[in-house]
């Protein structure tokens, strides 16, 4: 049996093992694959495990000994499941395995803003503290967060993980969620979306990517924000409009913009966020901690096993 990882290198750059995999065929690891690539080295194999390589109906078609697929991610939109199903292909995800990671990177990217300490660290490896006539300073807003809203868009497994966070951090938590009320914890108060952007310090994006969340955050809602709110979104790039938070930025109706995401990854460099001293960008790497990609690997790996075992798990295809 032929098993092929089309780009394995996010995942694992080189610190886990893929041995397990190995242990169940003929493995070969592609670090990158592109668009051009991927029907040529898919074409042998019965597995494809793939992160970011589209398998689309084009190239699905063209691999007719393909039988499983295995995402490498909890979002699988980049695999056309109608497809799959029509050739009778498995096709599995990874649910659930970045929560705490992606939490910590909300309340990384918070504090960041709130306490600046890497700006006062760079600022005293080039001496601003031994020439200082103080014994303190700063140049920056310094914000408490016990006492402030924080509102969260969407209350999946992240969602909900950032709600107890802000919580132990003595904020008061809001929340946009489908869920009944009297289902959610009690530090949990429901709002309208309005109500949440309207009466939030902080308001971070946890909801899935959908036609009726593409751009969830424009110019309209926007408006509805405090100017001296921070915005976070550690879930989908295109759930804001990029150039309408760029412009709130740059006129002082919003505080700081927060991602890990962003519309077109890599990076473009015409990105309007990119110059804003207001936005703090990181470049994807929320679920990226080895722990968290440990357990992906972990799952997916054992997706494999599941389904050369006859009992597949975690199966979005069916």
């Amino acid at each position: 049996m032929k098993i092929v990882i089309l780009d394995g290198f996010t995942a694992n750059p080189g610190d886990l093992s893929w041995e397990r995999l190995a242990a169940l065929g003929e493995l070969t690891v592609y670090e990158r694959t592109t668009a051009q690539q991927t029907v040529e080295r898919a074409a042998e194999a019965e597995i494809v495990l793939t992160n970011k390589v589209l398998l689309r109906r084009q190239e699905i078609e063209q691999l007719p000994k393909l039988r499983y697929i295995g995402v490498l991610a909890t979002g699988y939109n980049v695999v056309d499941i109608d497809a799959a199903c029509e050739c009778g292909i498995v096709v599995t995800n990874v649910p659930a395995y970045s929560t705490e990671s992606v939490a910590q990177m909300v309340f990384a990217h918070l504090l960041t803003v709130t306490n600046r300490t890497e700006h006062y660290a760079r600022q005293n490896r080039e001496g601003r503290w031994t020439s200082s006539p103080d014994f303190s300073y700063w140049d920056t807003r310094l914000t408490e967060l016990a006492g402030k809203t924080f509102g969260i868009v969407g209350l999946g497994n992240i969602g909900s993980r950032v709600a107890a966070i802000a919580n132990a951090f003595g904020m008061k938590v809001m929340a946009y969620t489908s869920k009944e009320a009297s289902l959610l914890p009690r530090y949990i108060h429901k709002g309208t979306m309005a109500e949440v952007l309207e009466q939030s310090d902080v308001v971070s994006l946890h909801c899935p990517l959908t036609d009726n969340t593409h751009h969830l955050i424009c110019r309209d809602t926007l408006k509805l924000m405090k100017p001296t709110a921070i915005l976070i979104n550690t879930g989908r790039g295109p759930l804001v409009c990029e150039e309408d938070v760029a412009e709130a930025l740059n006129t002082g109706s919003l505080y700081a913009y927060c991602a890990d995401v962003l519309s077109k990854e890599p990076a473009e460099v015409s990105n309007p966020l990119l110059k804003c001293p207001a936005a703090y960008i990181t470049p994807h790497i929320a679920w990226a901690t080895e722990e968290a990609r440990r357990r992906l690997v972990d799952v997916a790996v054992g997706n494999v096993c599941a389904f050369v075992g006859g009992m597949p798990q975690n199966v979005i295809s069916a």
